[in-house]
């Protein structure tokens, strides 16, 4: 390499000596995994997680084991010992929005009752606000194409505002988090309406939020150019939260919660490591391939009713001959849940009604046929037995769509679900993780000797 070269063409001759070496450098055979006994992904050979810690906060209930058979049942979620379906009844029976008892539930462990739940509803109402100037000095002035970049530079930059950042008593932590679950929906709208004054050229509103509004009320009102939405379309982002809001502590974005609160940093510093894992489309992005996977069908196949059409399609995407290339049959499958996810039993119900309202019953009907098909197609393409079912994310994207929200936006809407679960996680370390979570890697290099300079 010639020092005399650009630094382009230092990249490139760095990139192809990178690519000459990859091959037999950092390429580590599955025999030396199987060796060691390395469950990758931290994984078991059924695909369950390995056991690294204990929780109280939220549990996966997918199978039972009976003369040690293991036997898949349909799926559970348990927020505290409360089964989501039956916190979904009780505040949708009662036509009352269920989030903030959620973040109640999840925070301190017990549902409240109705003082309780409208003294934390007006705590929650009076912290959603930013500081003096921070839209100006630190959304407008950082845009980003990617709103989840946003919330992440929004969350280090509110680090500087605080008092105590670094303060790690659980009163002072507790205070943190519920002032991030009040402000998560204004640095995600603003963000998003930042980016597109910016990127997209259209005008710049930034609404206060309204104190007498719930949560998913507030997304909608300052998402909205004019902050009109109906009841049903705010109890339907609302149950959308509900859902998110945890998932039995077993996910990448809550091990990175507990992982980075054992070191001892800042609240603000673990969440963003939390949405960074989140970010990523193999956790927190798959609705929006759900949505692009299903405009492509709708493009490809004529007859939405004809289940044979829709299973080609779907042996297309499987063999990697249609939509991305990937194999991928979007919104199928969990690793956990097997014969049902419950979020997606609950969401389907409710996304019906929406659809139906909307004047989109054809395209519910699509969806649920690819339901009812894909897992037939995959189950017969890879030759598995293992039952396989739609996830949350199969018709959250729908939702979302009809709900006028923007593709930009499906990610950090679950971010503004999750954070009362990060919240809950980072809460439940302090309180009993005194030491510093470490994995072991173990290094199968073998050892070289040193070489001088002149001899190399």
């Amino acid at each position: 390499m010639s020092m005399g070269n650009s630094i382009e063409d230092f990249e490139i001759l760095l990139l192809e000596k990178y690519r000459e070496m990859a091959s037999r450098r950092d390429y580590i055979s599955e025999e030396l995994y199987q060796k060691y006994d390395v469950q990758r992904g931290l994984r078991d050979k059924e695909g369950r997680g390995v056991l690294v810690g204990l929780t109280e906060i939220g549990e996966i209930q997918s199978y039972i084991v009976k003369e040690a058979e293991t036997i898949p049942i349909p799926g559970k979620l348990i927020y505290r010992g409360v089964e989501i379906s039956d916190i979904v009844e009780g505040f949708m029976s009662e036509g009352r929005f269920g989030y903030e008892e959620t973040c109640y539930l999840l925070l301190f462990g017990y549902l409240p009752n109705k003082v309780e739940l409208e003294e934390f509803e007006h705590y929650i109402s009076k912290r959603r606000c930013l500081p003096e100037e921070f839209a100006r000095d630190v959304i407008m002035k950082l845009p980003s194409t990617d709103i989840m970049n946003v919330l992440s530079q929004s969350v280090l930059a509110l680090y500087g505002y605080y008092e105590n950042p670094d303060d790690t008593s659980i009163k002072n932590v507790l205070k943190q988090c519920i002032g991030l679950i009040a402000c998560f929906p204004l640095l995600t709208v603003y963000g998003y309406q930042v980016y597109t004054y910016y990127h997209k050229q259209n005008s710049l509103l930034l609404r206060n939020p309204k104190p007498e509004y719930r949560t998913a009320e507030n997304i909608l009102y300052m998402l909205r150019p004019d902050g009109i939405f109906t009841r049903f379309e705010a109890e339907l982002l609302d149950l959308a939260l509900v859902l998110h809001a945890e998932h039995g502590g077993g996910n990448n974005s809550a091990f990175v919660t507990h992982a980075l609160t054992s070191t001892g940093t800042d609240t603000y510093s673990t969440i963003v490591g939390a949405l960074s894992s989140l970010k990523g489309p193999k956790h927190g992005g798959a609705n929006i391939k759900v949505v692009q996977m299903f405009e492509d069908i709708k493009t490809n196949i004529k007859n939405w009713e004809d289940e044979e059409e829709i299973e080609d399609y779907l042996k297309k995407v499987l063999n990697k001959e249609a939509f991305d290339g990937s194999g991928i049959i979007y919104g199928m499958g969990h690793a956990v849940y097997t014969i049902s996810d419950p979020r997606n039993v609950i969401f389907k119900k409710q996304v019906e009604v929406l659809a139906k309202e909307k004047g989109l019953e054809a395209e519910f009907n699509l969806y649920a046929k690819v339901e009812e098909i894909a897992p037939l197609v995959i189950t017969r393409g890879k030759n598995r037995y293992k039952a396989i079912c739609a996830n949350v994310d199969f018709y959250a994207g729908f939702l979302y769509r009809m709900l006028g929200i923007p593709p930009e936006l499906f990610t950090p809407l679950f971010a503004n679900a999750r954070i009362v679960g990060w919240s809950a996680h980072r809460i439940e370390e302090l309180v009993n993780g005194p030491k510093i979570i470490r994995p072991a890697y173990k290094c199968v290099a073998p050892e070289k000797k040193y070489i001088g300079l002149e001899q190399r």
